[in-house]
């Protein structure tokens, strides 16, 4: 694609002032990851009927899925979407886990209003350098930049490791320095993907590392602070999968009480896309073998999607506190 557009002519904003005022306010912003127009639908519908802000990601692989043109005037339609049920709410389109320079250029020449580059599987130099080449060419288009440091563990489309390696915390002030980043990604013990935790029966999840947590703090404090791999597994729609032909046993994730305590520090992002994955795919099964003879998608695709809305709905009200904060 030649043609350069931007954001602000999409009707989206960046992550700057939402991120400001979540910091204060003492919640987290909603990332919800979408691949389809179902899940694109259902997010703007939550969001708007919470009154929440909401950032839209979209990962490389979604992005190729999707087409990177149709997702443009997605974005367009998603802003009009919620303009016309009466809701002004501000919507951040993001790109999730960028690796490299020329994907997050291209993003941004697309109308992304904000940006991840994922340099953290490279050495500290390294990183510090992709991120702030990616900072400078996005800072010159107004868009904002994610960072990360450390690792997280799990799998999420192109995104794979076997072990989470935990964020130094004497390396995030001298990282947000040399880069310019907005936002930073640290790694406290959440993961990627459904399979978070290898647990023996009884076991619980391990508790996020809070005080790794509360050192970055106050080593960049009102500094914006994300969250990946946050989605709680709901047991619910595991047990839905498998009740209806699916094999998921030993899917767990990361306790709400554990992401209501982060949404109120300086955890100011957090990333949720597992948890939609699993409610589309429970309510599809448990529809198309509750009717055999059905073959239309909107109605396997519309009871996911209402799925779909009642659980952004309860993430923004119960878990990250975004509700009415539009």
């Amino acid at each position: 694609m030649s043609d350069v557009v931007s954001y602000k002519d999409l009707g989206l904003v960046n992550s700057r002032e939402i991120f400001r005022k979540a910091v204060d306010g003492g919640y987290a912003i909603p990332a919800y990851n979408f691949n389809n127009l179902e899940q694109l639908q259902a997010i703007i519908t939550a969001c708007a009927e919470t009154s929440s802000p909401v950032i839209l990601q979209i990962s490389k692989g979604a992005r190729s899925y999707a087409n990177e043109t149709m997702l443009r005037y997605m974005a367009t339609g998603a802003v009009q979407m919620a303009r016309e049920m009466g809701s002004d709410i501000p919507i951040v389109l993001h790109l999730d886990h960028g690796d490299t320079f020329e994907l997050c250029k291209s993003c941004i020449d697309s109308g992304f209003s904000s940006i991840m580059i994922d340099g953290s599987h490279l050495p500290y130099d390294e990183n510090v350098a992709l991120t702030r080449q990616v900072v400078e060419y996005a800072h010159a288009h107004d868009v904002t930049v994610e960072g990360e440091l450390g690792v997280l563990a799990g799998i999420e489309d192109d995104v794979v490791a076997e072990k989470s390696t935990y964020t130094q915390p004497d390396e995030v002030e001298d990282f947000v320095k040399k880069t310019g980043v907005d936002s930073l990604a640290i790694s406290i013990g959440t993961s990627h993907g459904a399979f978070k935790f290898k647990l023996k029966e009884g076991e619980s999840a391990p508790p996020l590392r809070f005080d790794i947590l509360e050192e970055c703090e106050q080593r960049i404090p009102g500094f914006p602070i994300v969250l990946h791999g946050a989605s709680s597994v709901v047991p619910e729609y595991v047990a839905l999968i498998n009740q209806y032909g699916g094999k998921m046993e030993g899917a767990v994730g990361v306790s709400e009480d554990q992401l209501r305590k982060a949404a109120a520090s300086a955890v100011c992002k957090i990333n949720i896309d597992s948890d939609g994955r699993l409610a589309v795919t429970a309510k599809i099964r448990e529809y198309l073998t509750n009717n055999p003879g059905e073959f239309d998608p909107r109605k396997y695709l519309g009871a996911a999607r209402n799925e779909l809305i009642k659980l952004i709905k309860h993430k923004n009200e119960a878990v990250l506190g975004s509700a009415g904060k539009a």
